[in-house]
C-alpha cells in the first residue's frame, strides 16, 4: 500500500498550527516571569496547553478565521504577560480574578510608575511579535458563515473543555495527582509553578464567598446577639482615639540585618525600648505591596481575610450595606467619627464603604488645603496638622482614622522636593534608600503627633501601624545582604513579608508592653482592652480567641508561642469565628 505523504502533510499543516502556536503563546507568556521548563512539571504544562488550544479553537469558531484566532490569542497572551509583569513589579503579586474590582484604584496611581522592561521581558515581547508574524503567513483556514451550526458546535465543545478543566480543579484528588500548587497565600509561587492561565482558573472558584460548614443563620444570630449583650460597662473611660494607618510603613529589619548611615526610625525604635504608657510590637497583615484597604478592613471590623477569597477587597465587593465596625460602635457611644485620606475619595471605594461602616465624615484629597507634598503625595506632616485641627474643633470625644499617602510606591523616580538621605552599607539600591528615607519622615511625623497630644489635658490614645510592606524589588538587597535567595524564600520567610510594627500610646496611665505579636483583626479589640475603653461583646469574643492565637491573617495563623501553623490544622477551631464573621458581613 502506497503512503500518500502529500495528503498526510496537508492534513498535518491544518492540524499542527492548533497545537504549535498555542503552545508557543503559552511558553512565551510565562517567560515574562520565569523559565517554565524549570518550575513547572509536565502535567501542569499540559493542562495549560489544553487551555490555550481550547481558547484558540473557541476564537476560531467565533471569527471563522484560523489566522485571526491564533493572532488574537497571541496578542491576548502578550497583553496578559506584560500586565502580570508590571503588576508583580509594582505590588509583588500577580493579577488575581478579584483585581477587576480594583481597576479604578490602580488607574488612579498608574501614571506614577516606571514602565521600563528588563532585557528578558524585551526578548519576550520581540518573540511574541515574531510569533504573530508567523501566524499571519500562509493560507488561511476559514469556516464559511453558512456553517453556523458547525461553528456553534465547535464553540460549545471548546467551552466544555475549559469548563471541564475548571471543574477538575475543584477536586483535591486531581490537584494532588497533577502536582498542582494550590497555596493561595503565595500567589507569585502559584503562577511560577502552575502557570498564569491555570493559576487564574484555579483561583476563579474562590470568587464567591461560600458559607462556612454547617452554617445555620438563626443559630449564629442567637450567638451573636448574646455577644452583643455581653458588653463591659464598668469601664467609663472615653478618650479621644487617633489611629494612623501609615502607607507602606514597615521595618525591613524584620527580614534580616543591615546597617544604615543613621537610624531611619528613631522615634519608633525609642518607643520599642519600653517607653511609659506605650505598647509596641509586630502586627501581621494579609497583604503585601498593595491592597491597603484590606488591612484597614481587618482593623476596623475585627474580621480576617482568612475566611475571604485571596486577593478580594471587601470594601469593593462586600460592603454595600451598614456593617458593624469600630467606627459604628464608637458612634453609638457618643464619639464623633472621622475618616481621612489625602488622596482620591473613590480609591478602594472608601467614599461608599466609610459611611456604611459608621463614619460621620470622610475628608479626602479635595478637603486637604494648604498641604505640603513629598514627591507627588501629601506628606505625613500635613496629615498630623489635619488631625490636630479636627481634634481641636471637636466638642465630643473623637475617633479619627487617618490613612496616609506619603510613602506610596513607586520608589524609582527622582524629585526636586525629595532627596533620599538614608543609605545602606553594601547596597546601591535607589529604591531601598528612597523607601527608608520616606519611612524616616513618617517616623518624625509620629514623634510630632505624640508630642502634641502629650501636652493636651483630655485623655487621648494614639495608634500607629503600617498597612503592608513594600514590594520585593525594594527589599531585595536586605535578603541578599543576609545570604537569602529572594526568589526561593521558605514559607516562614514569606510570612515575615506580612509583618509591620505597631504602636499604642496614651497620655494617661496604661501598662507598658513590648514585643507584642498580633494581627490587624485583633489589634482594635486589644487597644480598647489596653486603654480601658468599654469593649463590645464581639471585641470580647476576639480577645478570648486571641488567648489561643496570637495572629490570624489571610496568610498566617500563629499560636501563642509565635509558631506559624497551617490553616487547615486549625480550621475546625476557627469555625465559630468564621460563622460569626460571615453573619456580620453577609447575614
Amino acid at each position: 500500500m502506497k503512503v500518500n505523504w502529500k495528503k498526510i502533510l496537508h492534513s498535518l499543516s491544518r492540524v499542527l498550527p492548533w497545537v504549535i502556536f498555542p503552545c508557543v503563546s503559552f511558553y512565551l507568556m510565562e517567560t515574562f516571569h520565569h523559565n517554565p521548563f524549570e518550575n513547572m512539571n509536565g502535567y501542569v504544562q499540559t493542562l495549560n496547553i489544553i487551555i490555550f488550544v481550547a481558547i484558540a479553537l473557541l476564537l476560531w469558531m467565533v471569527t471563522g478565521s484560523r489566522k485571526w484566532a491564533l493572532r488574537m490569542e497571541s496578542v491576548i497572551a502578550l497583553i496578559i504577560g506584560l500586565a502580570d509583569y508590571y503588576v508583580i513589579e509594582f505590588r509583588g503579586v500577580p493579577i488575581l480574578p478579584w483585581d477587576i474590582y480594583s481597576i479604578k484604584t490602580a488607574a488612579s496611581v498608574s501614571a506614577d510608575y516606571s514602565y521600563a522592561l528588563d532585557s528578558a521581558a524585551v526578548w519576550s515581547v520581540l518573540a511574541f511579535v515574531g510569533l504573530i508574524v508567523l501566524e499571519s503567513i500562509g493560507k488561511d483556514h476559514k469556516i464559511d458563515r453558512k456553517l453556523w451550526r458547525v461553528r456553534l458546535a465547535g464553540g460549545v465543545c471548546a467551552f466544555l473543555v475549559l469548563f471541564g478543566e475548571y471543574q477538575l480543579l475543584k477536586s483535591p484528588e486531581f490537584i494532588l495527582n497533577m502536582r498542582i500548587y494550590d497555596k493561595l497565600f503565595t500567589p507569585y509561587s502559584m503562577i511560577k509553578r502552575d502557570g498564569i492561565a491555570l493559576a487564574f482558573m484555579l483561583e476563579l472558584q474562590y470568587m464567591e464567598v461560600e458559607k462556612p460548614d454547617n452554617y445555620n443563620e438563626s443559630m449564629v444570630a442567637e450567638v451573636y446577639e448574646a455577644l452583643s449583650e455581653d458588653v463591659v460597662v464598668a469601664k467609663e473611660r472615653k478618650p479621644n482615639i487617633i489611629v494612623v494607618m501609615n502607607e507602606a510603613f514597615s521595618d525591613p529589619a524584620v527580614l534580616g540585618d543591615f546597617v544604615t548611615n543613621e537610624d531611619y526610625m528613631p522615634v519608633l525604635h525609642g518607643l520599642q525600648q519600653g517607653q511609659e504608657n506605650t505598647i509596641t510590637g509586630i502586627m501581621n497583615v494579609s497583604v503585601m505591596g498593595g491592597n491597603t484597604a484590606n488591612t484597614e478592613f481587618e482593623f476596623l471590623t475585627g474580621s480576617t481575610m482568612a475566611f475571604l477569597p485571596d486577593g478580594s477587597v471587601p470594601y469593593q465587593q462586600y460592603i454595600d450595606a451598614p456593617v458593624n465596625s469600630m467606627a459604628s460602635y464608637l458612634k453609638e457611644m457618643g464619639y464623633k467619627t472621622i475618616a481621612m485620606h489625602p488622596y482620591n475619595a473613590t480609591g478602594w471605594e472608601r467614599n461608599i464603604a466609610y459611611p456604611f461602616m459608621g463614619f460621620d465624615t470622610f475628608y479626602s484629597l479635595r478637603n486637604f488645603y494648604g498641604v505640603t507634598k513629598v514627591r507627588e503625595y501629601v506628606d505625613d506632616d500635613s496629615c498630623v496638622d489635619r488631625i490636630i485641627k479636627e481634634y481641636e474643633k471637636a466638642k465630643e470625644p473623637c475617633f479619627i482614622f487617618n490613612v496616609t499617602m506619603q510613602n506610596h510606591s513607586p520608589y524609582t523616580a527622582e524629585y526636586d522636593n525629595f532627596t533620599p538621605d538614608i543609605t545602606v552599607e553594601g547596597s546601591d539600591s535607589f529604591q531601598l534608600s528612597t523607601y527608608l528615607s520616606l519611612v524616616k519622615l513618617s517616623d518624625a511625623a509620629l514623634g510630632r503627633l505624640l508630642e502634641y497630644f502629650s501636652q493636651v489635658e483630655e485623655d487621648t490614645v494614639v495608634v500607629f501601624f503600617g498597612d503592608h510592606q513594600p514590594t520585593d524589588s525594594v527589599v531585595r538587597d536586605v535578603w541578599k545582604l543576609n545570604g537569602v535567595d529572594p526568589y526561593n524564600l521558605t514559607e516562614e520567610q514569606e510570612c515575615l513579608r506580612y509583618q509591620v510594627p505597631f504602636v499604642v500610646w496614651a497620655n494617661y496611665d496604661i501598662e507598658e508592653q513590648s514585643n507584642v505579636m498580633t494581627s490587624a483583626n485583633f489589634l482594635g479589640a486589644q487597644v480598647f482592652e489596653w486603654c480601658h475603653i468599654p469593649n463590645s461583646g464581639y471585641q470580647n469574643y476576639l480577645l478570648d480567641l486571641n488567648e489561643e492565637f496570637s495572629a490570624i491573617t489571610g496568610r498566617t495563623v500563629m499560636d501563642k508561642n509565635g509558631k506559624f501553623i497551617e490553616f487547615k490544622e486549625v480550621e475546625d477551631a476557627l469555625l465559630e469565628y468564621n460563622m460569626l464573621q460571615y453573619y456580620r458581613i453577609f447575614g
